[in-house]
């Protein structure tokens, strides 16, 4: 009785580690933007309140002028996602077109591509090419990529994460009732950054949060207050990007 005990317990704990290297395990994603001048790897480690986000990655100048996406996650770049928009309360079994502006609009408005629709947001006849496009990360990531941008200038590498319907005390369904692309998102989405030297010795750079996203998605706003966030902040943690 004992041993079958001892071999039940054995087998619990491996079960137990086994899942944990699951979770822990960081997606290797390879993304191919045109012209890259200098290779670029972001790592970004799973928050402990990480559930299925969406994010996108892109590249801007030291005055904000937007030069190139080098990933965005399949569902927001193709504007289809896995299960069709709510009709009558309830989802459609089948992919289907999603308009959702509140996702990624700092990245969607900077990207300055208007879908047929009047919103921002890649849409199925608006999408972001294959090569930059992956699934959506069950954990932890690191991308392999690079830009542009070459050795003659600084410039900077922008992250921007939602989770969608991550609702606490002060971002709440009910904060904007009436607000149905506000409700798919409720805490907005985050910004991320780094100022990248190429000509300098430093080869890492950790990534800060410098804002949010407009709660609706209704411009590319960036507002600083991140006072009232708590969840979102924990989506990802120790996000850095490396020159190679």
């Amino acid at each position: 009785m004992k041993s079958r005990l001892f071999i039940l317990l054995l087998f619990l704990i491996g079960g137990c580690a086994s899942n944990r290297n699951v979770q822990n395990e960081k997606t290797v994603i390879n993304t191919f933007p045109e012209n890259i001048k200098t290779k670029l790897e972001l790592e970004a480690e799973q928050g402990k309140s990480h559930n299925h986000p969406s994010f996108a990655v892109w590249i801007e100048d030291q005055d904000g002028n937007y030069i190139e996406t080098l990933y965005v996650t399949q569902y927001v770049a193709k504007g289809i996602f896995g299960y069709g928009e709510i009709q009558s309360g309830k989802w459609n079994n089948e992919p289907g077109e999603v308009r959702r502006p509140a996702s990624l609009p700092y990245w969607s408005h900077k990207r300055n591509i208007q879908a047929p629709d009047g919103l921002y947001i890649p849409s199925p006849e608006t999408p972001v090419p294959d090569a930059l496009t992956g699934a959506t990360p069950k954990g932890g990531f690191s991308l392999e990529t690079g830009t542009k941008m070459g050795t003659d200038q600084k410039f900077r590498v922008m992250l921007e994460v939602n989770q969608p319907w991550d609702s606490n005390k002060f971002w709440t369904n009910s904060k904007f009732p009436d607000d149905k692309d506000y409700n798919t998102s409720l805490q907005p989405a985050l910004i991320y950054s780094a100022t990248i030297d190429p000509a300098s010795n430093q080869k890492e750079y950790v990534m800060e949060i410098i804002g949010y996203s407009h709660p609706s998605g209704k411009s590319g706003e960036l507002f600083t207050d991140l006072s009232t966030f708590t969840t979102a902040k924990e989506i990802f943690q120790n996000i850095v990007v490396r020159v190679k």
